[in-house]
């Protein structure tokens, strides 16, 4: 195949994943309608006519999921995955289309679609081991928006490495930056989440009735704020690695000084310091639940302004995905285009 046909193929493949993402998100918000109690069952618990008390039917273990449910779920995760898939054939279409061939991760466009496929990733591998069905409209949700602003704002023709990133710590670098960014949104998703379930628990006591719907099939909040916790964890090293010492390195290596006061670099180590307080706060104050939750959001925030903030508004930073396009002189400093 030539360069051409490899970058319609990846074109081509970026257009299904969405398509299928798509339809995954439908399934899945129909498992969630599925989910929804009659109103007369719902009215009938809250009255507590004809049956036990309401002490008693809150005692009693949540109903298993019906068979459509249960199809609705598998289809959908089917359907995520195969999305996955298609999303694969994608990035490797993006890197077999440039001359030579390099990893897909030249371009805000070309991480922009790594990362999302990351979030993918992570959310299949983990899905049995953590139980994330719960997530998976959320999940599905967060990649096909990304997807859409990737295709419609940042989409790029492929060209060749500039001379900053024909490195190999670009796989380095960008692999763990990655990882840490996909498991820092999973983690993110399980604090809102969180806090969503709190508001709805506490509504529910004000009005004397079990949760119902598709809130109730989502984590307890100890549950919950363990799965935070226990992906924060895994992620803060990765995001260490990359932002404490290959990227360090990799600058040196470029414009021959490890520091360099970038806007993204000084972003990059905000979200190190609020993700490194997260895990201090647990460990040391025992801080769990809300408060806990709303700092791993502030860090997510972090994380997300250093990716489109820097990238766009930045006039100063060498990461900068808009000074890539205006560095003409060879003098000039060479830009890492998006990458973290």
């Amino acid at each position: 195949m030539t360069n051409t046909q490899w970058e319609t193929l990846s074109n081509q493949a970026v257009a299904m994943a969405g398509l299928v993402y798509f339809l995954a998100l439908l399934v899945h918000l129909a498992e969630w309608a599925a989910l929804r109690q009659p109103a007369g069952e719902r009215e009938l618990v809250a009255a507590g006519e004809s049956g036990p008390g309401l002490e008693t039917v809150a005692a009693q273990p949540p109903r298993p999921p019906s068979e459509r449910v249960a199809f609705l779920g598998r289809l959908g995760f089917l359907l995520t995955c195969v999305a996955g898939a298609v999303h694969f054939v994608a990035l490797l279409g993006r890197g077999m289309a440039a001359d030579p061939n390099r990893v897909p991760w030249g371009n805000m466009y070309e991480f922009t679609v790594s990362g999302t496929f990351v979030v993918t990733l992570l959310y299949v591998v983990l899905h049995k081991r953590f139980g994330l069905a719960w997530m998976g409209p959320l999940v599905v949700g967060f990649v096909l928006t990304v997807l859409m602003v990737a295709v419609i704002w940042l989409h790029d023709e492929v060209a060749p490495l500039t001379e900053a990133l024909n490195s190999p710590w670009l796989v380095i670098h960008v692999v763990s930056a990655v990882i840490a960014t996909g498991t820092f949104t999973l983690g993110g998703i399980a604090s809102i989440m969180y806090l969503v379930r709190q508001r709805a628990e506490r509504r529910a006591a004000d009005a004397e009735r079990d949760l119902s719907g598709w809130i109730a099939r989502v984590p307890e909040l100890p549950a919950l704020d363990r799965l935070a916790y226990r992906v924060h964890a895994f992620a803060f090293p990765v995001w260490t690695f990359a932002v404490l010492i290959t990227g360090p390195i990799w600058a040196h290596e470029a414009w021959s000084r490890y520091w360099n006061w970038d806007p993204k670099e000084v972003w990059a180590f905000i979200t190190w310091v609020v993700y490194a307080g997260y895990l201090h706060a647990r460990a040391t104050a025992g801080w769990k639940g809300r408060k806990a939750a709303m700092l791993a959001l502030v860090g997510l925030a972090t994380l997300w302004f250093n990716f489109i903030g820097i990238n766009y508004f930045s006039t100063t930073s060498q990461h900068s995905y808009a000074a890539e396009r205006v560095v003409d002189e060879p003098t000039a400093p060479v830009a890492l285009a998006t990458l973290w």
